[in-house]
């Protein structure tokens, strides 16, 4: 007499070591691309903060480069007559300066009526630009850096501004903590071209 074969299946025991198994794999899985993504989305937000203050600095660079002459300078803050908009047709006195509590970069622009001597500030057209809204502080970065005609930093504060011939110019983007990295200072350093040195 044939006998007939036992039907084939899982076990209760081996569905759930199959179980147990696939869900470590699932967590496993979850795991590494969640923190792959909160890495790359680290990089591209620290990428995207180091192309925006890079822009920042060129276009303070610009502005700078071609002052006619500076009435204040220190660490953190600088005023001079300058061309804020490449369009302009006078200098307009220029302030750029951090905030108090030293979170953001702004610049005052004044105009004038037409270049020094003769022209005289237009308080009542007064603007206040947010340069960069959050800056940071990175530990021992001064903002604006003074260079003499041969290109050794002057202590401030300096008591005669007609000796400086260049200013280097450091921004600091901070660098995402997921990442571990360390912040990374913009520096750019310009000689001034348009200075004048009878107003």
């Amino acid at each position: 007499m044939l006998r007939r074969s036992e039907e084939g299946g899982f076990t209760l025991p081996e569905l759930v070591v199959v179980m147990v198994v696939i869900s470590v794999i699932i967590a496993a899985m979850f795991t590494f691309l969640t923190g792959s993504t909160r890495r790359y989305l680290a990089l591209q937000k620290d990428g995207t903060a180091f192309g925006s203050l890079a822009g920042e600095t060129q276009r303070i660079a610009s502005v700078l480069r071609g002052l006619t002459d500076i009435t204040a300078a220190s660490n953190d803050e600088i005023t001079a007559y300058a061309y804020f908009y490449p369009t302009d047709t006078y200098v307009s006195i220029v302030r750029y300066y951090k905030t108090t509590d030293s979170k953001q970069l702004l610049a005052d622009v004044t105009p004038m009526t037409a270049n020094p001597p003769i022209g005289s500030p237009i308080t009542a057209s007064k603007k206040t630009y947010t340069i960069i809204p959050t800056l940071y502080s990175g530990a021992s970065v001064t903002t604006f850096v003074y260079l003499d005609s041969a290109g050794a930093q002057l202590t401030t504060p300096i008591s005669d501004l007609h000796t400086i011939k260049g200013i280097k110019i450091s921004l600091v983007a901070p660098a995402d903590t997921v990442t571990n990295g360390a912040s990374t200072t913009m520096s750019l350093q310009i000689s001034l071209r348009n200075r004048k040195t009878n107003l």
